[in-house]
């Protein structure tokens, strides 16, 4: 295996971390589990790229590419087998690629408009948050998988429910900002979702493609770990997917944690006392004439 290392290392510099396993087999059930993010294997009939186009179409090219060089290097005949490829319907993953937007702007939507209707009642605001986010949720789905083809029919709910747990947080996040730090709070908690989460999100290409401390870094917020979610339940089962599950838990904890925060701040403050108005009458000169 020092020569495929030495070959890995010609190929792609610092671009894969080197894992051996013992059979071919391993490699796949690996790549299927996203431990990995596929892989290169290598015998007496030649050298195989293994990848998984479901997890990230950029990643899978990149994994052919220097499998096609170390093939080229050792005059060996290369093939590709991919492990988890995406739907016939959908064979560029366009339409996983494009949540980041609906996901933000969809997070986005409810904080508002449910804080303001129920500026009083946190309850009934939670309560709309997590209706809205269900139905987002559901909308989201339907899209992909009836009008992109972008899932299997099958997969139709757990997609749902990881939109609708990605949607939730953001929504829930950005809310709790509002209510405990008024409109400068939400207003940079909303900059960053859009302006850093987005970007960072690595939908559409995979957190793996990413710079390591920027791939990790949009991984620890909503669009990158639902994004994330989405691709696990979509594709591999829900493997995968625990700590991006986890991270969103955490958001949408956080928000609520935050709207009893900002909200018992609120009650603690005392009420202003109504202003009376007064009228004072100015004395008047009359002049008769005669």
């Amino acid at each position: 295996m020092t020569q495929v290392e030495e070959g890995l290392a010609d190929a792609a510099p610092g671009a894969y971390d080197v894992v051996t396993y013992a059979s071919d087999a391993d490699l796949r059930a690996a790549v299927t589990a996203r431990e990995v993010a596929g892989g290169v294997g290598v015998d007496g009939s030649g050298v195989t790229a293994y990848v998984a186009s479901a997890a990230s179409p950029a990643i899978s090219g990149a994994v052919t590419a220097t499998a096609q060089g170390l093939g080229q290097a050792a005059g060996a005949p290369v093939s590709v087998t991919d492990v988890v490829p995406l739907p016939e319907a959908d064979p560029t993953g366009i339409g996983i690629g494009g949540l980041a937007f609906p996901l933000v702007f969809g997070g986005i939507v409810p904080a508002v408009a449910f804080r303001k209707v129920f500026a009083r009642h946190l309850g009934w605001a939670v309560a709309g948050i997590a209706t809205f986010s269900v139905i987002g949720g559901a909308i989201v789905a339907g899209i992909l998988a009836f009008s992109f083809g972008s899932i299997a029919a099958a997969a139709f709910w757990p997609v749902a429910g990881a939109m609708a747990l990605g949607i939730g947080a953001l929504a829930l996040a950005l809310a709790g900002l509002q209510e405990a730090f008024g409109g400068k709070g939400f207003t940079i908690g909303a900059m960053v979702m859009m302006f850093i989460g987005n970007p960072l999100a690595g939908i559409a290409t995979g957190a793996a493609w990413l710079p390591s401390g920027l791939g990790l870094a949009g991984q620890l917020l909503p669009p990158g770990a639902t994004g994330t979610l989405v691709r696990s339940v979509a594709y591999f089962g829900g493997s995968g997917g625990l700590a991006a599950g986890l991270t969103l838990a955490g958001w949408a904890a956080a928000g609520i944690l935050l709207l009893l925060v900002g909200a018992r701040r609120r009650a603690a403050q005392p009420e202003a006392a109504p202003s009376a108005s007064v009228a004072v009458a100015e004395p008047v000169a009359a002049v008769a004439a005669v």
